[in-house]
């Protein structure tokens, strides 16, 4: 058999591949230059010009005229008995609501947390004590309770004392306002 010489070819040196490393691009609209803009300046406050006026000769004054006396009004005789007022230096005095028999005002409501039923209350007189019945009334509410639950900063105390502010569990809504009665045991 006949061997087949092959044809000897140029040989073509081996290029060496270069590992390329590709990144991904992110594509991106072209930056904008912006245009340089001026600094602001502070606007000059000015005041307004007064148109011009021309000048006019000065004339005198006319002497004043004398005051003529008061002529004093007949005074209107009154239907009614005048009521008596209070003295023009004596500050009013807010209206104080009726106390209900059988009961003392021992304070106010200054604040009422709707998702806790809690009233937050003001004393003013007295002492109020756990086991206490107290009524709470105001321009909606009037409710009856047994004083259940009191704290003070957090803390839970069994009796509170005039000038304290603390927390009362309540059974009812109560509104900013209320007054707090306690009421007489029998």
């Amino acid at each position: 058999m006949a061997t087949r010489k092959r044809a000897k070819t140029k040989a073509k040196p081996k290029r060496k591949k270069l590992a390329v490393r590709r990144t991904a691009v992110k594509k991106t609209a072209p930056k904008r230059k912006m245009a340089a803009r001026p600094k602001a300046r502070p606007k000059k406050v000015t005041a307004r010009k007064k148109p011009a006026i021309a000048k006019r000769a000065a004339v005198p004054k006319k002497p004043a005229a004398p005051k003529k006396a008061a002529v004093p009004k007949k005074a209107a005789v009154p239907t009614k008995p005048a009521a008596v007022k209070a003295p023009a230096g004596a500050p009013a005095a807010p209206p104080v609501p009726a106390v209900p028999p059988g009961e003392a005002r021992v304070g106010a409501v200054i604040h009422y947390y709707t998702h806790l039923s809690v009233a937050i209350v003001q004393m003013e007189s007295g002492s109020l004590r756990e086991g206490d019945t107290v009524h709470i009334k105001g321009h909606t509410s009037d409710f009856y309770q047994p004083v259940g639950s009191m704290e003070v900063n957090h803390m839970r105390v069994p009796e509170v004392l005039a000038g304290q502010s603390f927390g009362l569990k309540v059974k009812e809504h109560a509104r900013e306002h209320d007054v707090v009665y306690k009421v007489a045991s029998s």
